[in-house]
């Protein structure tokens, strides 16, 4: 019996209009506007949900400059697309689908660039039971997540578009230039849909890995771009590292005491080997086979409190976390091994503090 009850647990992971619907509904409630057409809350309110309102009670779910999230904001009240650039696990989907959830109230209309391969995966495929009886019919199309945004006035997430061919991106550039599809085997107003009000795109790209194709330099100038960096002070990124954590860990049912000075330890050596500086301002090896982002961060912390669940009394240790940090460091490049090492000779050995010694007598797993 506990088994199936098991099987018939709620989604591991609900989509943000889901998680925080509260919020949303507040925001809607209390928004003096103006609001834009097909849009349920305002830029103001918009912004309120990705940056927090304290006096609303709203939660800061992203870490960025107020100013750049106005402007990508309001670029996606524009005829314009928004492009988010960035490196690994600087949380650009996130964002993507924070600002999907305020605007259209709907997170889940997305394209994942590498999957795009051909119009039918970009724009529409048919139903062929349907198709076989009654043709080509508004009732035998299957819209792609693109082709309802617009039918729907929605905003559409695009994953990865530069690992979409290039063919299909200036096929995109056409429906966000005259915001009209045209389906060929319909005829007269059924073969034309045209973009509702509230339509638009918010598209990733991935700065370090482009992918196999260059991004349409004609699409480019069709989207707004915004680099999204990485959180510059550590204490911000400790404090989301602990803030998602305690999400993932309670999703999972765990209930684990983090140490923060257990993860500070963890937050500092991925803050200083991703941005090739120690914190005070000497230079260190940046590991080139991992990215060892905030999102990395959030993975780790998350496996050493599983670890510490289910193995050892549910309290996290240096020992759990530095298994899961050198699964995380060494991938695919045999010289992040030695990278790994000197960072650990010149900076942890010379850390005070008992978490840093324990760290340093660990160096064996980085073999």
């Amino acid at each position: 019996m506990r088994r199936q009850e098991q099987r018939r647990r709620a989604a591991q992971r609900e989509p943000v209009e889901v998680i925080y619907a509260d919020e949303l509904r507040r925001l809607v409630d209390a928004d003096p506007g103006p609001v834009p057409p097909g849009w349920q809350m305002s830029p103001r309110a918009v912004e309120k949900f990705v940056m927090g309102d304290a006096n609303l009670g709203i939660e800061q779910k992203f870490v960025a400059d107020r100013a750049m999230v106005v402007r990508i904001i309001i670029s996606l009240c524009t005829s314009r697309g928004c492009l988010l650039v960035g490196e690994p696990g600087t949380a650009k989907s996130w964002l993507s689908e924070l600002l999907s959830a305020a605007i259209s109230g709907d997170s889940i209309l997305t394209l994942q660039g590498g999957a795009v391969s051909h119009i039918g995966q970009l724009l529409y495929t048919w139903n062929d039971a349907v198709l076989r009886s009654e043709g080509p019919t508004r009732k035998a199309l299957v819209p792609s997540p693109l082709l309802r945004g617009m039918m729907e006035g929605r905003i559409v997430r695009f994953e990865e578009i530069a690992r979409c061919p290039q063919t299909l991106q200036d096929a995109l550039l056409s429906l966000l230039s005259d915001r009209v599809a045209v389906i060929p085997e319909l005829t007269g107003e059924e073969g034309v849909v045209f973009a509702r009000e509230g339509f638009n795109v918010v598209a990733t790209s991935n700065s370090v890995d482009e992918g196999v194709h260059r991004m349409s330099a004609a699409l480019k100038r069709r989207m707004d771009f915004e680099e999204i960096p990485p959180i510059r002070s550590l204490s911000d990124e400790m404090a989301v590292v602990l803030r998602e954590v305690h999400k993932a860990n309670t999703r999972a049912g765990v209930d684990v005491e983090l140490e923060e000075s257990v993860i500070e330890v963890l937050v500092t050596m991925f803050h200083e080997l991703r941005n090739g500086q120690t914190l005070d301002g000497r230079s260190t090896d940046r590991l080139a086979g991992a990215a060892l982002s905030t999102a990395e961060a959030v993975s780790v912390a998350h496996a050493a409190s599983l670890n510490a669940w289910y193995y050892s009394g549910s309290v996290t240790t240096i020992e759990q976390l530095m298994h899961h940090i050198v699964g995380s460091a060494l991938k695919d490049q045999p010289e992040d091994r030695r990278r790994l090492r000197h960072y650990f000779e010149t900076t942890v050995a010379y850390r005070k503090g008992a978490n840093w010694e324990q760290a340093w007598a660990m160096r064996s797993l980085i073999r």
